[in-house]
């Protein structure tokens, strides 16, 4: 979270503030949290650092045989030994909350934070009779966040929602970041949110490790609305030297349309896939603004949503998480975003973007 807003107590998370603007990175390390519950385990040494798993809405996959992407994350809660935390917008997939309600039954501190608004459903009322604990936040904006946090050392995000709707008829991405030093910046985050009921604005720990590498991979961590990172996504694209790709579901961010503009007016490929639904709904997108300007962007080919928030740079640089490149994204909702320099990784999500960009229109 922004400096600005650290606790003066938490003297370790200054001095890796220090770091990261001295230009280093700490090494995979664990650092003291303001939370006692807190007990990371450290990384298994044969699991990879990034995992990337993307949806198949063109396929007829079996919800009720569990054959989406989900399984993944299925079996990740099913192999949790301490914790689950879990910050989801939105949660109705009955193989996921049976796996957190089964490992809330044989020990494992399972805790979730939700969008308030859409605790009514089935998911919602089974985890609370077990016996877990549920988090609304209760507030204006969205607790938008789309994460999941398991034993203190392995991160899910993405743009994926908990819903049947997300895994089988949306186009998502869920991706897994094994690092405890990861882990810990999204525990701060989540605890606040469980524990203090800070949502929004109302922060009070600083991220503890905003910048980190793990195998030599460079990632950054940031939460909205009090990271700025609209400004670090302008930035990003204003350093591209080749190539900027992007998948929006909505992009309605005058700074961040007006750098693609920008990018694609000095020479640098610019190509793009918007949710069809959206631009035609959405008060100040940006498509129209695009187009005018000569940006290569697409409708999307799908019938229901094209969910993700990403970008890929020069295919190095990696950005997905829950936040979409929006004025609410920015100012108003609880959000998670990373960017990830790791070619590998980016190879990935570019045959993704390939992909729905060849059905685009």
């Amino acid at each position: 979270m922004h400096p600005n807003h650290r606790a003066a107590s938490l003297f370790i998370v200054l001095s890796l503030w220090a770091i990261a603007l001295a230009g280093c990175t700490p090494s995979e390390s664990t650092v003291s949290l303001p939370y006692p519950t807190y007990t990371p385990s450290a990384v298994p040494a044969t699991v990879s650092p990034f995992n990337v798993y993307f949806t198949t809405p063109e396929t007829n996959l079996s919800v009720e045989n569990m054959q989406g992407v989900e399984q993944y994350l299925v079996a990740a809660i099913d192999a949790a030994q301490r914790s689950v935390d879990i910050a989801i917008y939105n949660f109705t997939l009955k193989s996921i909350s049976d796996a957190a309600i089964h490992a809330h039954q044989r020990g494992v501190a399972v805790r979730i934070v939700m969008e308030s608004d859409n605790m009514d459903s089935n998911s919602y009322q089974r985890m609370k009779d077990a016996g877990i604990e549920v988090v609304g936040d209760d507030q204006k904006g969205s607790m938008h966040n789309k994460f999941v946090v398991i034993d203190g050392y392995q991160v899910w995000t993405g743009s994926t929602n908990l819903s049947a709707g997300a895994f089988y008829n949306d186009n998502n991405n869920l991706l897994s970041i094994n690092s405890t030093q990861v882990a810990q910046n999204y525990t701060v985050e989540f605890e606040e949110m469980f524990y203090d009921h800070l949502f929004g604005p109302e922060i009070k720990y600083a991220t503890p490790n905003p910048i980190v590498t793990v195998s030599g991979r460079t990632i950054e961590t940031y939460f909205s609305p009090d990271d700025g990172v609209a400004v670090r996504l302008v930035q990003l694209i204003q350093n591209a030297d080749a190539r900027v790709d992007f998948l929006a579901f909505s992009l309605t961010s005058d700074p961040i349309a007006q750098a693609l503009i920008a990018r694609q007016r000095a020479g640098i490929m610019v190509r793009g896939v918007m949710d069809e639904s959206q631009v035609t709904s959405n008060t100040g997108g940006e498509y129209d603004v695009l187009k005018d300007a000569g940006v290569d962007v697409r409708l999307d080919g799908n019938q229901n949503l094209m969910h993700h928030k990403v970008m890929i740079i020069d295919g190095q640089y990696v950005v997905t998480g829950s936040y979409n490149f929006s004025g609410n994204a920015e100012r108003t909702n609880d959000e998670n975003l990373v960017i990830i320099d790791d070619p590998a990784l980016a190879a990935q999500y570019e045959a993704e973007f390939e992909k729905l960009y060849a059905i685009g229109n």
